[in-house]
């Protein structure tokens, strides 16, 4: 299969999901009871995905510029993947090395989509991430510290890592959907807790009869 028909395969994927969970948000989540922890955490997570307009812009220019470029390396090693795991996967002596080679081919494809897309974005940047962890690992097992053969690795690792670290900004699916999910789960959790202690005043309020018997 060829890469190609892979990259739109993954675009028909996403764009199906994206059509689901639209449709998902348009119905009512009252059938849904969020946990307190994960409502405790709705403020950090907003806060997370919507920064500052500025500090999203330069998020989105980082998020596109890492994307872009680090889809053209998956795409080179899903070309050839036996090759890749001949010349890099055998040199870390790892068990199946075809297996990994589609792993990490797969792994900065994909996560370069969601990294693009602002969608699951702590999963595509800690997919990129752990690629060029294990890259950085090879090349300095292989070559030593040689700046010139690790520089471009290390820019693709700091530059994953800036984004796990800080989100994917305002331009973004990420920020587009699930605040608006927590919010919904907040109101939820709000109405629920509400019923409960209408309940409980009602029980309260409950009279209990007392009767005496007559002595003989």
């Amino acid at each position: 299969m060829s890469t190609s028909t892979l990259l739109e395969l993954f675009v028909a994927f996403m764009a199906a999901c994206f059509a689901l969970w639209f449709v998902a948000l348009g119905k009512s989540v009252t059938s849904f009871a969020p946990p307190a922890r994960l409502t405790a955490l709705a403020p950090a997570v907003k806060a997370y995905l919507r920064p500052g307009p500025m500090a999203s812009f330069g998020l989105l220019l980082l998020r596109l510029t890492i994307g872009a470029l680090m889809i053209h390396h998956g795409q080179e090693k899903l070309a050839d993947p036996q090759q890749f795991a001949n010349t890099y996967v055998a040199s870390l002596h790892l068990p199946f090395p075809l297996f990994f080679a589609y792993a990490a081919g797969f792994s900065e494809l994909i996560g370069s989509w969601l990294v693009i897309l602002g969608l699951l974005t702590p999963l595509g940047a800690l997919a990129l991430s752990g690629t060029m962890t294990v890259a950085a690992y090879q090349h300095i097992s292989t070559a030593g510290f040689n700046i010139y053969v690790l520089e471009l690795v290390l820019l693709y690792l700091g530059g994953s890592l800036a984004l796990l670290f800080n989100g994917p900004g305002r331009f973004s699916f990420d920020a587009g959907i699930i605040p608006a999910v927590l919010d919904d789960m907040s109101v939820v959790a709000a109405s629920d807790s509400t019923v409960s202690s209408g309940d409980v005043g009602d029980l309260l309020a409950i009279p209990v009869p007392v009767t005496h018997s007559p002595r003989g």
